[in-house]
């Protein structure tokens, strides 16, 4: 299994998130950011008017979703979200500051920066070009608009067979990561394959009452979860006050530094730090892997752009708020003491070092929820691209998937329990930052070809908005316009 895992280690990092992935994954970012004029800049707060502040108005007018097939502006959002804010946003992080340094956290800022514009791109494309399935709900992806915008099905083809295994591959790391932390904190007594099928069981009962209800729970997760973590977060930061301007200090001078670094982190250069902060930036916020805006097809929201809007917010919230403060309670604990530190003890030492036992319960809480709303973003991401790849076969396509993706992550449960450290987290990490680089490369070909065609669609909401006579540019087909 070394050999295995020391073999896909050095393609996972020479090659699928190598310098040639970083140059694609920044440079689609940046040149839709240059194209559009800085537009996640210039419509900051308008993604935040238009998102959060409608959704605050909608509750407080207490108007509810009457489409039975579809899931509402907010619900599509955290459904979205529950895909990104994982346990990438705190064993990631944690993961990406062991293994690169403290620089790590700047490169995750520059990825988050330009991948908000991506996500923007990915969500307005995906909601134009998405079709109705036979259960009359909107589906789409990057699948239907690489297919229908490019005209090249085999490259849609390729996104939908990678983002079937990227969903299994993280599912199986969220699920992973609930056993590990359950486990710990009942020292050892609480065995991984009871706990999978625990996370089976209820994923299960939320599967079965399709995307409808899968945004229900997000929508209900989602804001707890987030609030939590951030007061919990404050808590500890304000403990660690002090040393947060140290921390700040750390993640800049060591993003640009050749040499060692004295305090317990090995001496990586830049280009260790930009690998692991691009590739755990790019798996907290999922910008470039075109898996959000499969969330966001199924929204009763008929605008691209309004639904884009989401997208910037997404990643705002994800990487700029929860994972900023993920870093600097780390870096301000003092936890890590070398390379070879375990981001998921770390994390928890984190919390329970500055609240006790009660620390470890709330970490022990709050992780399992992170991971399990992340096990329903993927499962909806998996199901979806079934559906696509047998589109004459959707209904049993969308079951055969969601058993299948179930049976995996129970078997892996059994297989951690008896093989002991013969399969470890790092080697499903590893997993699924190679299919998360496989799934993101056709769908970066289809956002550098469609880029114009992204352009026309935003400028044409903004045309309507001023009051232009224009004709909307809504949807790709005619009976979807309306």
């Amino acid at each position: 299994m070394q050999a295995v895992y020391d073999f896909l280690n050095w393609i996972d990092g020479n090659i699928l998130w190598g310098i040639p992935m970083i140059i694609l994954i920044l440079g689609c970012g940046v040149f839709l950011t240059i194209r559009a004029k800085f537009f996640q800049v210039r419509k900051f707060g308008l993604s935040f008017q238009r998102t959060f502040g409608d959704s605050f108005r909608q509750m407080k007018k207490k108007e509810k979703n009457n489409d039975k097939s579809n899931i509402s502006p907010f619900e599509a959002f955290a459904t979205a979200v529950s895909g990104t804010i994982g346990t990438g946003n705190i064993v990631g992080v944690t993961t990406a500051i062991v293994s690169g340094g403290p620089g790590a956290v700047f490169w995750m800022w520059i990825s988050a920066f330009f991948g908000s514009m991506t996500k923007f791109s990915e969500i307005v494309l995906g909601v134009f070009y998405r079709k109705k399935d036979d259960n009359n709900e909107f589906i789409g992806g990057p699948m239907y608009y690489i297919e229908q915008g490019t005209g090249k099905k085999w490259l849609a083809v390729l996104f939908a067979v990678f983002a079937i295994f990227a969903s299994i591959g993280i599912g199986s790391v969220q699920a992973d990561t609930i056993q590990k932390t359950w486990f710990s904190l009942t020292d050892g007594k609480l065995a991984t394959w009871i706990t999978a099928i625990i996370v089976v069981f209820f994923a299960a009962l939320v599967l079965i009452g399709g995307i409808k209800r899968i945004g229900k729970v997000a929508s209900i997760l989602v804001p707890f979860m987030a609030v939590f973590f951030i007061l919990l977060s404050i808590v500890i930061l304000i403990i660690n006050i002090s040393a947060i301007p140290v921390a700040f200090a750390s993640i800049f001078t060591s993003a640009f530094s050749t040499k060692s670094l004295i305090g317990g982190f090995a001496g990586y250069g830049i280009s260790i730090a930009m690998r692991f902060g691009f590739a755990r930036g790019v798996f907290c916020n999922e910008a470039g892997l075109g898996s959000s805006p499969i969330a966001h097809c199924t929204t009763t929201n008929k605008e691209p752009v309004e639904q884009a809007l989401w997208g910037v917010f997404e990643v705002f919230l994800v990487n700029f708020i929860i994972c900023t403060m993920t870093a600097l309670c780390v870096l301000t604990s003092g936890q890590i003491v070398s390379n070879a530190s375990d981001g998921a003890v770390v994390a928890m030492t984190t919390f329970s070092g500055k609240f006790g036992l009660v620390g470890e319960i709330m970490y022990s809480i709050i992780l399992p929820l992170f991971a399990f709303s992340t096990v329903l973003a993927w499962a909806v991401y998996g199901s979806k691209a079934t559906q696509f790849l047998f589109n004459k076969h959707q209904k049993g396509a969308n079951l055969g998937f969601n058993i299948v993706y179930l049976v995996i992550i129970l078997a892996l449960g059994f297989v951690t329990s008896f093989a002991g450290d013969n399969i470890g987290s790092d080697f499903i990490w590893l997993i699924s930052d190679m299919t998360n680089a496989l799934m993101a490369i056709p769908n970066l070909i289809g956002l550098f070809i469609l880029s114009k065609q992204v352009l026309k669609i935003t400028k044409n909401y903004f045309d309507r908005k001023n009051g232009l006579p224009v004709e909307p540019m809504i949807s790709a087909y005619s009976d979807l316009e309306n």
